[in-house]
């Protein structure tokens, strides 16, 4: 059997009294399967990353097996940044008497970042990396509401921590206007959003509120893939700016875009956000991509960002 790809949106549920919305759930769950049965038939559609057949009703076209095939990072990650260590035990390290203390990263040790941390949901690569395309480079936005599962996922690492703020004005990265024309979406906002309706369910003590004002991209810039990393930071130069300085004085900020690379535009935001008086920032991607042969660094680095991080 095969299944349409379906854009509809309209909730079956509508205008129902809520003692009544489990029944009507139930006869849905009971027509559902021959509805689907007949539209698999009638409107075949694949999964369009494996090219399995799709089985059910649904506005993303990703099977379900693909679904599972993202998992979430593993492994020791810098605690400022999120990069991938490449060891699987800093308990080993000599002079890491200290539980309380963390590692960092080459980068962030030599220049620390102006953000508090930033979390990743999972590697960029495979099923999530064409998740990613479908939603930048081909406009499937629905793609936006399962991605921002995933980032609430992540966020998760922030709920947990006691030092964490409550309070946050989540800010999408900016596209320049000119540029967000020609897309017709920003993709961090559409994912600012799903994840915001995510958290809201999970921690509804939490008050995210979003701003798409606060800050902007003032200067057209090339494209960032395939840049090194000193390339990505000439190319953001000057491209952010805080046009409300007022209304970001003392606020706890949460920067939300898709991928997290060499840092550079996260830094570059930042950066612009508390030079403009926020009390900090902290940032949130779906994916991080992550460097290879970060294993070979020498272990005496290791030892001495760890120690760093515990003054």
């Amino acid at each position: 059997m095969r299944c349409v790809f379906s854009g509809q949106s309209i909730s079956l549920t509508l205008d129902v009294p809520l003692a009544q919305t489990s029944v009507w759930r139930a006869v849905v769950r009971v027509l559902r399967s021959p509805a689907d049965s007949l539209s698999c038939a009638l409107f075949p559609c694949s999964c369009v990353l494996c090219s399995r057949s799709l089985l059910r009703f649904t506005r993303v076209p990703i099977c379900d097996f693909c679904c599972t095939q993202l998992p979430p990072q593993t492994g020791t990650l810098c605690a400022c940044c999120g990069e991938d260590l490449g060891i699987p035990n800093l308990s080993t390290l000599p002079g890491s008497d200290n539980p309380d203390s963390q590692p960092l990263c080459q980068p962030c040790r030599l220049a620390a970042p102006a953000f508090v941390k930033a979390v990743a949901y999972g590697s960029y690569h495979g099923e999530l990396r064409s998740l990613v395309h479908l939603l930048k480079y081909q406009g499937m936005q629905p793609v936006a509401g399962r991605l921002g599962k995933l980032l609430a996922a992540s966020l998760e690492a922030f709920a947990s921590s006691a030092d964490a703020p409550r309070q946050m004005l989540v800010i999408p990265v900016p596209m320049h206007p000119v540029k967000q024309r020609q897309r017709g979406f920003n993709h961090a906002e559409l994912l600012a959003r799903a994840a915001m309706a995510e958290m809201r369910r999970r921690h509804p003590q939490w008050r995210l509120h979003l701003e798409t004002n606060l800050l902007k991209r003032v200067r057209v810039t090339v494209s960032q893939a395939g840049l090194t990393s000193h390339q990505r930071r000439q190319n953001l130069r000057g491209a952010f700016f805080a046009p409300s300085p007022g209304r970001l004085a003392g606020q706890h900020v949460l920067l939300v875009d898709d991928i997290y690379t060499t840092g550079a535009t996260a830094r570059a935001c930042s950066r612009v956000l508390v030079n403009a008086g926020a009390a900090s920032v902290r940032v949130a991607t779906v994916a991080r991509a992550q460097r290879e042969g970060v294993a070979s660094w020498d272990p005496s680095f290791l030892r001495s960002g760890f120690l760093q991080a515990a003054r």
